[in-house]
């Protein structure tokens, strides 16, 4: 099962993927259920709810091809990202791994479906890919007493690219790494929110192409602090909210590595998780 929105930008709609006896992925309309995904659809048993109208047969198909995909998540309160996640990231970015998680916040208005168009920044000259597992919150977690109560805050995982702007990032900054991160259209997420039970986040392959060259390829067991441990840890420092989102990290294979170029108008970035579908970028003047 997967959800999904579709539609205009501003006007989506909430649907569901599902196969059907033969085989077959069909989508369902779920606006008789919930008018979006949202953290509260989610926080109030949302994808229990979609499980049981599968089972009974109540949703109706719905056509969703030729449609915009929309971030499968409505508007977060907040885009939480985890950096240098990966040894070998953190050594192509010229620093050591990590003994904490380091955290660094995008504006929810980064957020973009997964084939929408990316402007590159005025003044840019490095603006960069990172295929990253998102985790979208499916309850409130605040103060987390065990890593092992994290799994009961996770509505689902999704494609994420954290697309970044390395000069506003590191040489503009002033310390911190937000300016590099918030441009318009810098967060696509999906095409695909999966729901955690559905999910092995442990063992998922990352990958990601630029021009249709492979660039990324690694795996989520190598991340340095595992999805349920950044949770735990994030929550005895800000609240996470129904429908927020975590980013937790890019392994290597970027252009701040000094191998490859960064991007420029005309260039088409792809990303894909296992199981979590795939993403296509095409760069455009800002």
């Amino acid at each position: 099962m997967k959800l999904i929105r579709y539609g205009a930008l501003g006007a989506e709609k909430p649907a569901v993927l599902d196969t059907d006896e033969n085989g077959v992925e069909v989508a369902h309309d779920l606006t008789s259920l919930t008018n979006d995904v949202t953290g509260d659809f989610l926080a109030n048993g949302g994808i229990e709810t979609v499980r049981q109208a599968l089972r009974d047969g109540t949703l109706p198909v719905v056509d969703v091809s030729g449609e915009r995909l929309g971030a499968p998540i409505a508007r977060p309160s907040a885009i939480i990202c985890i950096g240098m996640n990966y040894a070998e990231h953190a050594a192509e970015s010229g620093s050591a791994p990590p003994t904490v998680p380091i955290i660094f916040l995008k504006t929810p208005n980064t957020m973009a479906g997964p084939e929408d168009d990316t402007r590159i920044p005025r003044l840019s000259s490095k603006t960069d890919w990172e295929v990253e597992l998102g985790v979208v919150i499916g309850r409130r977690a605040s103060y987390l007493d065990t890593v092992e109560e994290s799994a009961d805050h996770i509505a689902g995982y999704v494609t994420a690219n954290d697309l970044s702007e390395r000069t506003f990032q590191l040489e503009n900054s002033g310390g911190q790494w937000s300016k590099g991160k918030c441009s318009p259209g810098f967060s696509p997420l999906g095409p695909w929110l999966v729901p955690a039970e559905d999910v092995d986040a442990s063992r998922l392959r990352l990958r990601s192409w630029v021009n249709g060259q492979a660039r990324q390829d690694s795996n989520t067991s190598d991340m340095i602090f595992p999805v349920e441990y950044l949770i735990y840890h994030l929550s005895q420092y800000l609240t996470l909210e129904p429908g927020d989102v975590v980013l937790t990290g890019t392994p290597r294979g970027v252009a701040l590595s000094g191998k490859y170029p960064y991007l420029s108008v005309g260039d088409v970035v792809e990303i894909e998780i296992e199981g979590l579908g795939r993403q296509r970028q095409t760069f455009v003047a800002a």
